[in-house]
C-alpha cells in the first residue's frame, strides 16, 4: 500500500464517519419529533458502509477505503404513549412517537467519534511517515 493510498483510505474513513454523525444528531435532534415531512413521527435514520478494494495484486485484495452505502430509514415500530391532550393523539388517545433511543444514539455517536478519531490518527500517521522519508531523501 502506497502513501496515497494511506491518505485515500484514512480519509474515506473520516467522510463515512462524519456521515454516521451528522445522522445520529439528526436521530437525536428529532428524538420528540412526532410529525415530520413524510406525515407521522419522525424515524430514525442508520447508515450503511461498504468496503471498497483495488484489484487484486497477486493473490491479494489491496483495500481501498470505506464508501457510504446508504442513509436509510429505519424500518422498526414507532413507541406509542397514551395521550389524549397531545395534539398528534388518534381517536383513541395514543400518540406515535420516533423510534429513536437516546441511550442507544449515544452509545453509536462514541463509537463513530472512536472511529473517527482513529482515522485520524492513522492519517497523522501515514503525514509522519511521509514527512520523515522526505527528509531521509533530503540526506
Amino acid at each position: 500500500m502506497g502513501h496515497n493510498s494511506a491518505f485515500d483510505i484514512s480519509a474515506s474513513g473520516i467522510f463515512a464517519q462524519r456521515v454516521r454523525m451528522d445522522a445520529i444528531a439528526n436521530n437525536i435532534a428529532n428524538a420528540d419529533s412526532t410529525r415530520s415531512d413524510n406525515g407521522g413521527p419522525y424515524r430514525r435514520q442508520t447508515v450503511t458502509f461498504r468496503a471498497v478494494y483495488d484489484d487484486v495484486v497477486g493473490n491479494r485484495v489491496v483495500p481501498a477505503g470505506v464508501k457510504v452505502e446508504s442513509v436509510q430509514e429505519s424500518p422498526t415500530d414507532y413507541k406509542t404513549v397514551y395521550d389524549p391532550g397531545h395534539p398528534d393523539a388518534d381517536a383513541n388517545g395514543y400518540v406515535r412517537l420516533p423510534n429513536v433511543n437516546v441511550v442507544e444514539e449515544m452509545v453509536d455517536m462514541i463509537s463513530a467519534t472512536r472511529a473517527y478519531e482513529a482515522n485520524v490518527t492513522a492519517l497523522n500517521a501515514a503525514k509522519q511517515m511521509t514527512s520523515s522519508a522526505i527528509e531521509i531523501g533530503k540526506a
